[in-house]
């Protein structure tokens, strides 16, 4: 998972996404714009939504760490032979 700051209305779930040096805004799974950052990002949010609520400030959003898998548990060896396998 990506590091991203999520906010949810009532009719969407607005999300700020890091996506290499840039941040993606998004509504639901549209992508709405690219931003260098994540504070430019939350305002091409606020202006291009403006029927929506959402938060002035970044700290207001839930921020969301990268996580790339971690919660999983390594591969075992059964598994891992299974794959060289396929």
């Amino acid at each position: 998972m990506l590091a991203q700051y999520v906010f949810t209305a009532a009719n969407a779930i607005f999300r700020i996404v890091r996506h290499g040096h840039r941040w993606r805004a998004l509504r639901d799974t549209l992508e709405l714009g690219r931003f260098e950052t994540a504070e430019a990002a939350m305002i091409g949010l606020r202006d291009m939504c403006r029927d929506v609520r959402l938060p002035r400030r970044l700290t207001d959003w839930r921020f969301l760490p990268p996580a790339a898998l971690g919660h999983l548990a390594p591969p075992s060896p059964a598994v891992l032979a299974r794959l060289s396998a396929a």
